[in-house]
């Protein structure tokens, strides 16, 4: 039995589908709308029952100041429905207000490197890490993009500046530790950094360093001429 919520309405047509296929931006207000709803009514179906909610407002600047009372008028809108849209719209007023968390600047490469070795000396295991930066310098994100074994790790290039792309990074650091304790660079250590700076030069998100952390303290391979 065909769902109620899809009832009369062509395949091509469900917002869900439309969605997977061509993503969010390419949906009217009305199907990210009938989404959110889920289900019709014995009336309506859901494409039917969203458009008639947009028919009691002017536009979207006036849906989103929606009050309980407003959206329980509507036909086929419940209290269920209507807690649900309002709390949407409460989470869409939060996320318009929201800026990018920003954990310091980047002032030097001593900054950085201190930072770093708080984080990673004493581990076992081998991690690499990014730090994305915006184009002030600030740190707009920094995560454990790789885990190795206790003396290894294996990290790709592609892998880091997904990430950075994903963070809308201008700037990238990337360190790893040396669970041997000893911070000295191998040569893969440099062949790993002159690939990583190669790529970033044809992507376009500059490489700042590359810090390999020891025991007690770190290497900035920047410093040491690598990069």
């Amino acid at each position: 039995m065909l769902n109620q919520k899809f009832v009369h309405v062509p395949q091509q047509s469900r917002p869900r589908e439309r969605m997977e296929e061509f993503g969010p931006s390419a949906l009217a207000n009305h199907e990210l709308l009938a989404i959110l709803l889920r289900t019709g009514t014995k009336d309506y179906n859901v494409l039917q029952l969203s458009m008639q909610v947009f028919s009691y407002f002017d536009d979207l600047f006036t849906f989103k100041h929606a009050s309980m009372e407003e959206l329980l008028t509507i036909p086929g809108i419940g209290k269920a429905k209507a807690i649900e849209l309002l709390a949407t719209i409460e989470l869409g007023k939060r996320m318009a207000k929201t800026t990018q968390l920003k954990e310091g600047t980047v002032t030097s490469s001593q900054y950085v490197g201190k930072l770093l070795l708080e984080e990673l000396s004493g581990l076992q295991q081998e991690l690499v890490v990014g730090v994305f930066l915006n184009t002030k310098n600030q740190i707009i994100k920094k995560e454990v993009i790789f885990k190795g074994s206790l003396n290894s790790s294996v990290a790709h290039p592609r892998e880091i500046f997904k990430a950075a792309i994903k963070y809308s990074s201008a700037r990238l650091i990337i360190a790893h530790n040396h669970p041997s304790g000893n911070p000295e660079p191998s040569e893969a250590d440099f062949s790993f950094t002159k690939r990583m700076v190669e790529a970033g030069n044809i992507i376009g998100i500059e490489l700042l360093d590359h810090f390999i952390i020891g025991e007690e303290s770190y290497i900035s391979l920047k410093e040491y001429g690598a990069i």
